[in-house]
């Protein structure tokens, strides 16, 4: 695929199933170059097959599909243009969709009542006189912000603290109801009030703490909710369960969990006896201790502490899964995280895991109703399909990946080499069409606890039509191998990873003929612009690089990053000497690669002036380096960001290549105009 293909990748939400079975529904977005937006619409699949699947509704960006408990309705997310997304429920045969909530920055999730009357959901409350509250106040005209907690600001979102996440209860209209008309002016009242359209919410949670996710009782009189709400939040990354009373809503919330229980909780769903099932990962005593910790199933009894039935060490359920299906014999329906795959298993009360589907692909989402079981899922072949589990096995119902097949995916090569002190080393291999040999780009993915997967990669796919071989490799401190592995470099960021990174490299080397050993570059986003930058200091073999979002200042790191005030003293210490000695900045002097330095303006995970340091430091010592910056993206914007400029960003990083690792040794003609800054 090309750059330009983007809009081919069709992503696929969580499925959601109605209650007999007989039918799922999942939202479809993809790129839109056009638009400069994201678009999609939801789609109706039938569960046996019997009819291909149909787009259902025709909005810009609808999404988060959920059925109402008794299956009347639909319940779902939509987005139009530049305003937030609100709640909209349509009846589930079909019709035109009723507006549900008009919360002021959007809602962010929501969930049905038991008996399908009632809406809870969690929306950004703004701070009175922000964020246009105040009409034709702009947010350079606002107040200034008086802070006093570490915890600020999140990527993707800006200031959090004068816009906190806060539940709210809505009823949900009839959609059969006749709809509310607009009252004209008369002589005798020249200004009508207008009638409100949208029914009104009830908050039910107040002060200055974020709440979500959040999950109905199977009786519907609680509900249960995650927050941090305890003293130390402000230090620690404990976030606790709690429980809403909804018959007697002036009650104070209840506290299931505590900071005592060491736990981040990021999942929950509530069991048949009314206890509560958690996804959450122990953080240690401090509640700060991260680092390579494996997500895991928590048994919550009613009145009980929780009980983790999964393995700590070997069974991974966190962060790319973060769902649970309830069973009706109450096993739990999860993802393990495993080797590059995203795996559905089942855990019994006893915590007995089980594998439900498990094949070359990632499931991203899972639900089951009337003995199906629906996934939607990633693969070699697929940005996202829809399949139902069926006899042992999968049968795939949807193919909106087929556009992006005429176009052409380049198949990946799994691989396994031992590194030089003899531990296993697992990966992909890409090549482009040809023989060879072809210039290599090692490619080192973010995190650092996160994986390349068996999944088609957006990444690999383009520069691999462009003619590059791409080598990807989950090294130790990667997710998908246990904690072990996880752990291993655990401030000792550069020491492990860095020689299993390159010794995967000299494994494909050596097997591999079609690669050119002389022509080999480097690069990686995140962790891996960390990684791609500590390499160029201490290994000179490259033509190149790309450093990108890089984590490249470990002391600047603290007080401008959002996650500053725990990932750096996690991951490389809070020693000074230590932390220089895993810190890219400090070691640049040693760089003669010529690097390409490309960040976002708006990047709060790994800001901006992270980039702008370390492209100074390259430019004044006379290394070869070039700096982009994205305006008005963040962290996100080789994922996520606008279309056009995810556009814009291969056609940078190709010319880059193009000029430093051409892919023949003479640069055509064409290419070369093309690669000239002018």
């Amino acid at each position: 695929m090309k750059a330009t293909d983007l809009p081919l990748l069709k992503s696929v939400s969580a499925p959601t199933i109605d209650p007999t079975g007989a039918r799922a529904v999942v939202a479809v977005t993809r790129p839109n170059l056009d638009a400069d937006a994201y678009v999609g619409q939801l789609w109706s699949i039938a569960t046996d097959g019997s009819t291909p699947p149909r787009r259902i509704t025709r909005g810009m960006n609808d999404s988060a599909p959920r059925f109402s408990p008794d299956g009347a309705l639909i319940g779902f997310l939509r987005r139009e243009g530049d305003s937030p997304a609100q709640v909209y429920v349509m009846p589930a045969g079909g019709g035109e969709p009723v507006q549900v909530t008009d919360a002021p920055l959007g809602v962010g999730s929501f969930r049905w009542s038991p008996g399908s009357t009632r809406i809870a959901f969690v929306a950004r409350v703004p701070e009175e006189g922000r964020y246009g509250t105040v009409k034709e106040l702009g947010a350079g005209a606002e107040p200034p912000r008086h802070l006093t907690a570490l915890k600020y600001r999140a990527n993707g979102v800006g200031y959090i603290s004068d816009r906190r996440n806060h539940v709210f209860l809505v009823d949900v209209p009839d959609p059969s109801e006749e709809p509310v008309y607009s009252p004209a002016p008369s002589a005798a009242d020249p200004s009508p009030e207008m009638p409100k359209s949208v029914p009104e919410a009830t908050h039910v949670t107040s002060g200055d703490f974020d709440h979500g996710p959040i999950e109905f009782s199977p009786d519907g009189t609680r509900l249960a909710l995650v927050a941090a709400r305890h003293a130390t939040r402000d230090d620690d990354l404990v976030k606790n369960v709690f429980e809403l009373d909804l018959t007697h809503p002036d009650a104070p919330l209840r506290d299931l969990t505590s900071v005592e229980d060491h736990l981040s909780v990021d999942a929950l769903a509530y069991l048949p006896d009314g206890g509560l099932y958690l996804l959450a990962s122990d953080i240690g005593e401090e509640g700060r201790d991260f680092v390579g910790r494996l997500g895991g199933l928590y048994r919550l009894g009613v009145g009980e502490r929780p009980v983790r039935l999964t393995d700590p060490e070997t069974v991974d359920l966190g962060e790319a899964g973060s769902s649970i299906v309830v069973l009706p014999d109450g096993s739990a329906l999860v993802q393990k995280v495993t080797r590059g795959r995203l795996e559905l298993h089942s855990v019994s009360p006893e915590g007995e895991l089980a594998p439900v589907a498990a094949w070359d692909a990632e499931i991203t989402g899972h639900a089951h109703a009337a003995g199906v079981t629906v996934v939607s899922f990633t693969a070699p072949e697929t940005a996202g399909d829809v399949a139902v589990l069926r006899d042992g096995g999968s049968v795939v119902l949807t193919n909106f990946s087929a556009e992006l097949l005429v176009a052409g995916i380049a198949p990946a090569i799994e691989l396994e080499f031992e590194a030089r002190d003899g531990y296993p080393l697992h990966g992909w291999l890409v090549l482009p069409r040809g023989e060879g040999p072809h210039p290599v780009l090692l490619n080192i993915h973010g995190g650092p606890f996160a994986q390349y997967t068996v999944s088609v990669f957006d990444e690999a796919q383009v520069y691999a039509d462009a003619g590059y071989a791409v080598l990807m490799s989950n090294p130790r401190g990667s997710a998908g191998y246990g904690e072990a592995h996880g752990r291993s470099i655990r401030q000792a960021m550069g020491t492990l990873d860095m020689t299993d990174v390159l010794d995967f490299l000299e494994g494909a080397l050596e097997r591999h003929p079609e690669l050119d050993d002389d022509r080999v570059g480097i690069m990686g986003g995140s962790y891996g612009g960390y990684l791609t930058a500590w390499t160029i200091a201490h290994d000179h073999r490259f033509a190149a690089a790309v450093v990108e979002r890089g984590f490249l200042d470990p002391e600047a790191f603290v007080g401008t990053s959002d996650i500053g005030m725990y990932f750096g003293d996690e991951y490389t210490g809070v020693d000074p000497e230590l932390v220089r000695k895993q810190s890219p900045q400090a070691v640049v002097d040693r760089v003669t690669t010529p690097t390409f330095v490309v960040h976002s303006e708006e990047d709060l995970r790994c800001p901006l002036p992270q980039a702008e340091r370390y492209y100074a430091a390259l430019k004044r010592q006379g290394t070869d380096a070039e700096l982009l910056i994205f305006p008005g993206e963040d962290h996100e914007l080789s994922r996520s960001g606008r279309p056009r400029h995810r556009v814009q960003r291969f056609d940078a990083i190709l010319r880059w290549w193009a000029r430093h690792l051409p892919v023949t040794r003479a640069i055509p003609t064409e290419v070369a105009h093309a690669a000239d800054p002018a």
